[in-house]
C-alpha cells in the first residue's frame, strides 16, 4: 500500500453509522474465528480418535465444510472496513490523494456490488436446495442451512463496501483531505 493511501485511510470520516457497522463487522469476524477454532478442535479430536481408537467424529468432513462456509463469509466485511484488502497501487503511487480516494471509492462500490450479488445468489441457491430437500449424507442435516448462513456475511460485505465507497467519495470531494 502506498504511503499516501496508508496515511489517508485512518483519517476517513466515520460517524455513528460507521462505528456501528464496524462493530457488527468485527462481531462477525470474531464469530467466524470462533467457528474456525471449533472446526480445528473437532478435526484434532476426529483425527486422534481415528488413529488411536478407530473412532473418528462421525460426519467430521461434512461439519467442516458446512461450518467453514459460514466462517469464511464472515471475514470479508471486517477486512474491507479495516482497509485490509489487497491493493495493487503501482499505477496510482504518483496520483493525488483526491484521485486515489476516487479510485478507492469506485473499488469499494464494486465490492458492494459483488457482496450484494453473492448474497443474493447464495440465498437463491439455498432456497433451491431447500425446495429440493437435499440433506447431507452422513449426518442427514439440511444442506440449505449452511448455504443460507453465508448470506448475512455477504450482505454485510455489501454494506461495508457501500459505506467505504461513501467515505472515499467524501474524502475525494474534500480534495483528498479527510
Amino acid at each position: 500500500m502506498s504511503d499516501s493511501v496508508a496515511m489517508a485511510e485512518p483519517s476517513l470520516p466515520e460517524g455513528a453509522y460507521g462505528r456501528a457497522l464496524r462493530a457488527v463487522c468485527r462481531v462477525f469476524a470474531i464469530a467466524g474465528s470462533l467457528v474456525f477454532v471449533a472446526i480445528v478442535v473437532m478435526s484434532v479430536v476426529s483425527i486422534t480418535g481415528r488413529k488411536l481408537f478407530s473412532s473418528p467424529v462421525m460426519g467430521d468432513v461434512e461439519m467442516l465444510q458446512m461450518c467453514a462456509a459460514f466462517a469464511s463469509a464472515s471475514f470479508f466485511a471486517w477486512c474491507h472496513m479495516a482497509g485490509g484488502d489487497v491493493k495493487v497501487d503501482f499505477f496510482t503511487t504518483r496520483l493525488s490523494p483526491r484521485k486515489i480516494h476516487a479510485l478507492d471509492a469506485f473499488g469499494s462500490f464494486l465490492v458492494a456490488l459483488f457482496g450484494a450479488l453473492i448474497a443474493w445468489r447464495s440465498a437463491a441457491g439455498a432456497w433451491a436446495v431447500r425446495e429440493a430437500g437435499e440433506r447431507s449424507m452422513l449426518l442427514d442435516w439440511p444442506m440449505w442451512v449452511p448455504q443460507m448462513a453465508m448470506v448475512p456475511g455477504f450482505a454485510l460485505l455489501a454494506l461495508a463496501g457501500a459505506y467505504r465507497s461513501w467515505q472515499h467519495l467524501c474524502a475525494a470531494a474534500k480534495g483528498g483531505r479527510a
